[in-house]
């Protein structure tokens, strides 16, 4: 006899005609075949065909039953799917309600929200987008009356702590305090965390010595060595004063790596007027972490002269989409591009990398002359031809006037960005061999051409090869040159010094010596015959080997 039981666990969808016994419905035994031959116990007579009647309705009834069974259990499966799909939206509508009503604590943000929005509340975005802290924004509801909104966008809280930490990196200890202090987040625990942790830290700053600040100087730097290392004379002269893109770049790197970090002259010292009337330089504390060494840096002739044009060298100074301050150039084979040709890209894309490497911001002092205009627009008075000194070699330029409003656009961008602004002279020419006469005149025509340019009067000058007014005693009453520059508003003097350090603050002026990092210097150095630049750099990793030598100074 065979037993077949079908249990709990078996195939819901298996076909009835597959089953021979089960159990019973009423009793739960199970039920069993009784044909082969054997005796039924419910069948009194014995007769074949009254036995395969009862058989025939016992197996219906069984199928029956079964079937009701499955049709039972499809329905409790289908129930409890069901069941399970409830819970789910439950659980989903919970976690929606509990997000929305913790927002306000959470300070969750809104996608899309930029710095701008964030950090100038007076921007063209949402006032929604803008709300902060404690902010209720008030919107329209379902009849038209107003409903109220708390928001907080996490956005701002993450780019004010970023804002605040940048300017900590950069040493200025009490401007990032005083943005978390004065801001919506006053009283956010991180906020007071980070205050502490900036206090904290400024109080391990030490004074450093300005006596001891070195200043170095470039000129453009050179993009194709090909067409500006040439064997003609401007080629020659082009490979003693220039310095290469590669050569500037691990410049940088190598003084950041052995502690040296950028300062601007006004942060050395400035003017302060006395309680007599009088002005006088004072020098002034910069605080930093113990071994580090301030340092500053300067560009002479940032105005893309024409004899540069087609030799390896930037054509001007422009910005991009994204308002940047960049480089046009123009490639040996005519091909024009946006990007990183100069100085001023270059080194605001290290202090991105490295903000520990700028003092409270400052990059390095940018210095014109003015008689073939400046940044790579042709603006002096010589291109106009409506003006009496228009000179008639030049080719007039008859977009001057929209070109000196660009200009004005770049000289403010380099303001903003942190750069100082310097005159070079009108000429470039030297203020140790002309007369007093020359020098006013050309300090006049600066003035007209290129100070009138700036976004603030011009207090700097870098004279041109180096060559001072006076030697190295502090400015007299009597130095008629002096006098003269003094009176056109300039306070720092800067010349071309061979020492690592010279600075001299007497009066009401402030004199510094200046290092050149060009060709014919790294030359010395690299070929052996000096050893200048050991402080700075190790020039035998520095130099560029496309360079032709040797580099003599003509």
């Amino acid at each position: 006899m065979r037993e077949k039981n079908v249990g709990q666990g078996s195939d819901p969808d298996l076909d009835i005609q597959d089953i021979d016994d089960a159990y019973d419905v009423a009793t739960g035994e199970p039920v069993y075949d009784t044909y082969e031959g054997e005796d039924d116990a419910d069948s009194e007579d014995g007769d074949p065909e009254e036995m395969e009647r009862l058989y025939e309705e016992r197996l219906a009834a069984r199928r029956a039953e079964r079937q009701a069974r499955y049709r039972a259990r499809v329905r409790k499966a289908w129930f409890y799917r069901i069941l399970a799909l409830f819970i789910l939206i439950d659980v989903i509508l919970l976690l929606v309600v509990g997000v929305r009503a913790l927002g306000g604590k959470l300070h969750f943000g809104k996608q899309g929200e930029t710095q701008e929005s964030v950090l100038n509340p007076g921007s063209d975005a949402s006032d929604e987008a803008n709300a902060g802290d404690g902010t209720v924004v008030v919107t329209s509801g379902e009849n038209g009356g107003e409903t109220e909104t708390a928001a907080a966008p996490q956005d701002a809280r993450t780019a004010l702590f970023a804002k605040a930490d940048r300017l900590a990196a950069m040493y200025d200890y009490d401007a990032a305090a005083e943005t978390l202090a004065n801001s919506d987040y006053k009283e956010d625990p991180e906020a007071l965390s980070r205050i502490e942790r900036y206090q904290a830290t400024a109080a391990t700053m030490v004074a450093a010595d300005n006596s001891e600040i070195t200043h170095v100087f470039f000129h453009i730097l050179t993009v194709d060595t090909e067409r500006a290392f040439t064997d003609d004379r401007q080629g020659k002269d082009f490979n003693q004063v220039m310095t290469t893109i590669p050569e500037f770049e691990k410049i940088l790197q190598q003084m950041y790596e052995r502690g040296y970090v950028l300062v601007g002259l006004h942060d050395i010292a400035e003017v302060q007027k006395q309680d007599d009337g009088t002005e006088k330089m004072v020098s002034k504390k910069i605080m930093l972490p113990e071994g580090k060494k301030p340092f500053v840096m300067s560009e002479d002739d940032v105005c893309y002269y024409e004899y540069m044009e087609g030799r390896g060298f930037a054509d001007k100074m422009v910005l991009d989409e994204n308002g940047k301050l960049k480089l046009q150039y123009t490639d040996a084979a005519g091909n024009v591009s946006i990007g990183d040709y100069d100085i001023v890209p270059i080194l605001d894309n290290f202090i991105d990398e490295h903000p520990d490497f700028s003092y409270r911001g400052a990059k390095a002092i940018m210095a014109f002359t003015g008689y073939n205009g400046v940044l790579g627009y042709r603006t002096d008075e010589t291109y106009d031809a409506s003006s009496p000194n228009y000179d008639p070699k030049n080719t007039a330029n008859p977009n001057i006037e929209a070109d000196r409003e660009t200009v004005k656009t770049l000289m403010k961008a380099l303001v903003e960005d942190g750069y100082e602004l310097a005159s070079h002279s009108w000429g470039h020419i030297n203020f140790t061999n002309r007369s007093l006469a020359d020098l006013t005149r050309d300090t006049d025509r600066w003035e007209r051409n290129v100070e009138t340019l700036m976004p603030e009067p011009c207090d700097i000058i870098l004279y041109p090869f180096g060559a001072d007014i006076g030697d190295w005693r502090p400015y007299s009453a009597d130095n008629e040159k002096f006098q003269m520059l003094e009176k056109a508003g300039f306070r720092y003097f800067c010349n071309v010094d061979s020492t690592q350090a010279w600075t001299q603050i007497s009066g009401d002026a402030m004199r510094q010596g200046r290092r050149n990092l060009d060709g014919y210097r790294l030359w010395k150095d690299y070929c052996g015959e000096d050893a200048k630049l050991s402080d700075l750099m190790d020039v035998q990793s520095v130099f560029d080997t496309r360079r032709p030598t040797p580099i003599e100074w003509s």
